[in-house]
């Protein structure tokens, strides 16, 4: 089941670099982020009083939120957004798939149970391997042409690996995932708006086309509210290790989905790239090491 939550939120943060790319052709970057966190975090905050619950009042809860809020989305977003603007959604990608390198590291020096194994440090290279097999030589143009930019994108990639390590006392304090994804959503909310309100004037903004709209809609609805109740969930049972893999999972979800929605060919760099990350995971969560062991038994 965990695999299948990891597949689904692979689909709605993958979905977010197309809907950043067409949002950035009628809005300006901090607006974006208020209006994603801001209707991500009214949705999520509806939904809880669906369920009669309420977001807990103590102090000391919403410095986490705020801290969360902080490293999971408006540092991150405001650098992804930014990057964007200098390289392709693709290069973006692969430099965000470097993500689990960076988790696997530093949980290693700030965890006791996700530490450091060789079957861990090679399952993330193999991974990254498989996410250039399926994105491509074309993808990596521009490489170093643009280097803030690539910094950018780097620096929101150990962002979200603070913010996933930080993530996981939330279970310890008793919090559910969906309250948990409220929290640090309205607490991102609180402090992404003010910034679009005073640096970028929205109001003065022509109002941009449908699209622009629909592709806001898209990156807060999905990519956000509904993408952060199963990052807390994942993250509450499997750990901040095994969350971030999520970014390995992109590329393999934009594939299915082109094949099975828009009928495109499934080409042999593609398959060899869903085998290495198929490879890779299995060897981030060792089943892959116990495989081997278990058939070299046999010979």
């Amino acid at each position: 089941m965990e695999w299948l939550f990891l597949l689904t939120l692979s689909i709605l943060w993958g979905g977010s670099y197309f809907f950043v790319s067409v949002a950035l052709q009628g809005l300006p970057r901090f607006t974006i982020i208020g209006l994603r966190v801001g209707i991500a975090a009214l949705a999520l905050n509806l939904i809880l009083l669906s369920r009669k619950q309420r977001l807990p009042r103590e102090k000391g809860l919403w410095k986490c939120f705020f801290l969360m809020g902080l490293l999971n989305n408006v540092i991150p977003f405001s650098l992804i957004v930014w990057g964007q603007t200098h390289i392709s959604g693709g290069l973006a990608s692969i430099l965000n798939a470097v993500n689990p390198f960076f988790t696997v590291l530093v949980a290693h020096f700030l965890t006791k149970d996700e530490k450091m194994t060789s079957g861990r440090i090679l399952g993330v290279i193999i991974g990254f391997t498989g996410v250039v097999f399926i994105m491509g030589p074309s993808a990596l143009k521009g490489l170093g042409a643009n280097t803030l930019a690539q910094l950018a994108i780097l620096a929101a990639s150990l962002s979200y690996t603070f913010a996933g390590i930080y993530g996981r006392r939330f279970r310890a304090m008793g919090i559910s995932p969906l309250a948990t994804a409220t929290g640090q959503i309205t607490a991102s909310a609180v402090m992404a708006i003010p910034l679009a309100l005073v640096l970028e004037k929205p109001w003065q903004i022509q109002c941009p086309p449908l699209r622009v709209w629909g592709a806001v809609l898209g990156i807060a609805l999905l990519s956000t509210a509904l993408a952060y109740i199963l990052y807390f969930r994942i993250l509450a049972t499997s750990g901040a290790s095994n969350v971030l893999l999520v970014t390995f999972l992109n590329p393999v979800s934009a594939i299915l989905l082109g094949v099975t929605i828009l009928g495109e060919p499934l080409v042999l760099k593609q398959l060899a790239g869903m085998l290495f990350i198929g490879l890779g995971l299995a060897a981030i969560d060792g089943r892959l090491p116990k495989l081997i062991l278990k058939v070299s038994r046999r010979l």
